[in-house]
């Protein structure tokens, strides 16, 4: 990240949040902010809090205190379609696809959101709705293309391996055009091969100008593809800085990370 960019205001901003579930405080006290063109992890064991941040970020819950905005606007009181309509988009831990429809459909529904026929176009077939339909096909097959899924476009999500469902969901969200990528532990389930090959797909997604957040357990992945990584224990964050100063805090080892991260 250069100096302009670590100097300018954050893209996203989160400011001092903190969420409580009845008595149970799972984020006590959490600021950090992500710069355009970044890749931001945000790190730290089971239950420390990270997919609630992601919950919180993209209005899925409310913070009991603080505040998140978005290139300056407020995010934090915004419901989910309304999150994602202003470019965060998110994958989820689990994947949310429709396994029942072909990897094109899961897709092609994502790029619907964007499309601009009516429903009463559609029902006369006018040129300009089939227009714009080929358009949005040939999207679809640019982005599986893009991801490394297009081979299997035709056949059920159900059906993928679940390394290919984890792309397939990648592929949904890059369909909503997002300016911010919030990935839930994408890698999870894949093998070291396949790990390798999302390694070269979040550096092209970067490429395109899209700014990523990621969850992830897989370290040599997270030190790997990372501008800057923020580390989060008992819901409060102990760290934020380069994979090499986290790689050797102290703080961060002791809480997470081990002795063996230097050769991670």
């Amino acid at each position: 990240m250069n100096q302009a960019k670590q100097g300018s205001a954050p893209l996203l901003s989160v400011e001092h949040v903190a969420v409580h579930f009845g008595g149970l405080v799972a984020i006590s006290d959490m600021s950090f902010g992500v710069h355009e063109g970044e890749v931001v992890s945000l790190i730290g064991p089971n239950g420390a809090g990270k997919t609630t941040a992601f919950n919180i970020i993209t209005g899925f819950l409310r913070p009991t205190k603080g505040q998140v905005h978005f290139r300056g606007a407020a995010l934090h009181q915004l419901k989910p379609h309304q999150v994602a309509s202003v470019g965060l988009v998110r994958t989820f831990q689990k994947t949310s696809l429709f396994l029942t429809n072909t990897v094109f459909d899961n897709v092609l529904t994502g790029l619907h959101r964007h499309g601009s026929a009516s429903a009463w176009g559609t029902l006369l077939g006018l040129a300009s709705v089939r227009r714009e339909e080929e358009r949005l096909r040939q999207t679809v097959w640019e982005i599986l293309d893009f991801v490394g899924i297009a081979h299997r476009a035709n056949e059920l999500g159900g059906a993928l391996a679940y390394g290919e469902q984890r792309l397939l969901g990648v592929a949904t969200a890059l369909a909503a055009d997002p300016v911010l990528l919030l990935l839930d532990e994408p890698a999870s389930g894949m093998n070291p091969s396949e790990t390798a090959d999302f390694m070269d797909l979040l550096g092209k997604i970067k490429a395109r100008g899209i700014t990523v957040l990621l969850v992830e357990h897989d370290m040599p992945l997270v030190m790997g593809v990372s501008d800057r990584i923020v580390v989060l224990n008992y819901g409060k964050i102990i760290a934020d800085g380069p994979p090499q100063a986290i790689q050797q805090n102290p703080d961060v080892i002791q809480a997470y990370l081990g002795q063996g991260v230097k050769h991670a």
